[in-house]
Formats: structure tokens, sequence, C-alpha cells
């Protein structure tokens, strides 16, 4: 009788453990999908850092299917894979967007773009500047994160032609950061006028990568990703040049 007992407790421990572990998979699985699936539609209508908005927009099966598991995909904690979720959904619905009012000259024409305009979510509704602020900046602290983020303007950095992932975010985010430090468009040094121009996205971010007022420690920022032998000296004045809103459509 004891040893029935037993088991029946055993089985009572066993089979919740057992369930919570099988739905911890199916959601692992589907976001496993999410980020393949993902990677399939950067690599097939993005190059050098450009949109094939016109081919998305004339089958857009693939981009509504990953439109779709963005609303309902579950996701906690602060995690790589949390983290991967919210940068890809953002470029995502940058992307949905764009698409749906295409052709557009660029984004700024659709008014509430990044601020009113709300998505589902993880079973949220977000705007865009939700995403970036409340669930990638306040969470992470990690300016890294804005050359992966890509507004559909030339301005900023360009897009990859891959989706970011879980296992290799840190490797990812460092890659696209240089490549945008070392853009020379993006990172625009004029020693000739003792000047380093540089995007504004440093001036409305400023506080994620410097302290205080003092623009001139930008450069230091600058520098840990420029190539050997590139670094931008200090001596020089650092200044922005306008934003390019232009739609960065191939």
């Amino acid at each position: 009788m004891q040893s029935f007992q037993n088991q029946l407790t055993m089985k009572k421990i066993f089979l919740p453990l057992l369930l919570l572990l099988v739905v911890f998979q199916l959601k692992a699985t589907k976001l496993d999908l999410f980020f393949n699936e993902a990677d399939v539609f950067f690599k097939k209508h993005v190059k050098s850092g450009s949109v094939n908005y016109a081919a998305i927009k004339s089958n857009q099966a693939e981009l509504q299917a990953l439109v779709n598991q963005l609303e309902t995909m579950a996701v906690s904690g602060a995690n790589e894979r949390t983290e991967a979720f919210y940068i890809n959904a953002y470029n995502i619905i940058v992307i949905h967007n764009v698409v749906k009012l295409y052709p557009i000259k660029s984004p700024l024409d659709v008014d509430g773009f990044f601020d009113k305009k709300k998505h589902k979510i993880a079973n949220e509704y977000l705007t865009l500047n939700d995403i970036e602020n409340e669930k990638l900046r306040k969470v992470y602290n990690d300016p890294r994160i804005h050359f992966v983020l890509v507004c559909a303007a030339k301005g900023c950095p360009q897009l990859g032609t891959e989706a970011i992932k879980p296992a290799t975010i840190s490797q990812q985010l460092d890659a696209r950061t240089k490549i945008a430090i070392n853009d020379p468009l993006f990172i625009r040094v004029k020693t000739s006028s003792n000047l380093v121009l540089v995007s504004e996205i440093f001036k409305w971010y400023k506080i994620d990568f410097i302290k205080g007022e003092n623009f001139q420690d930008l450069i230091a920022f600058i520098n840990k990703y420029r190539k050997e032998g590139t670094a931008v000296s200090t001596k020089l004045k650092v200044d922005f040049y306008p934003y390019n809103w232009t739609l960065n459509k191939l």
C-alpha cells in the first residue's frame, strides 16, 4: 500500500514537470523556427543594406508568415533569445510597414511610422519606438543595438543579410557595429577641416554612447570599433551631418 502511494506521489510530481518541459520545448522550437525563417527572408530580400520592397510587395506570403509568428510568440526574461527576437521583430515590422504602403519615398511619409502605429508583438501592442526603447535599450543597455535596428532609411546603418540569432548575437552586434563605424559615409573624417562628422544617431541617443555632455568622448567609442591604423584623432571636433531619410530600397 505504501509503495502504491509513493508511486502516486511520484506521478503527481513528475507529470506536471514533464508537461512543463514539453511546453518549454514547444516554445523553444517555435522561436528557433522563427529565427531560421527570418534568416531566409533577409538573405533573399536584402542586398548591400538595401531592401527589395518591390519584390516583397509582389509576393507577401513570406513576410506575412513572419508577422503572424511575431504576434503570438512567447518570450520571457532578459536573455539572448529575447533580445534577438525583438531586434528581428523591429526590422521585420519596419519592412512590413513600408510594404503596406509601397511605393513611398521615405518612412517619414507615413504618419506615426515609429511612434503611433502599434503592432502585436509577443501578445503586446507596441510601436517601433516601444520595441527599441522599452524592450531593448532599457533592458540591455547596449549601444551596439543601434547598428542592427534599421529604420528603412539610407541614413541608418545598413541592414544585414541575416537574422540576429541567440547563439551568435554578440558576434553579430560587434560585426554590424564595425561595419557602420568603418563606413566612410557613416563616420566622415575631415582632417583638413579638423572635423569628424557623425550620424545624428549619436546625438539622439547620446546617453547610450557617452557620459555627460562632452561629444568629444564619442571618439573613444568610435575608435573601439575602427580598423587598425584608422583611429580617429581625438583632436578633431565632433559634428553631425543631416540624417538621410530616403528609403533604403534596392
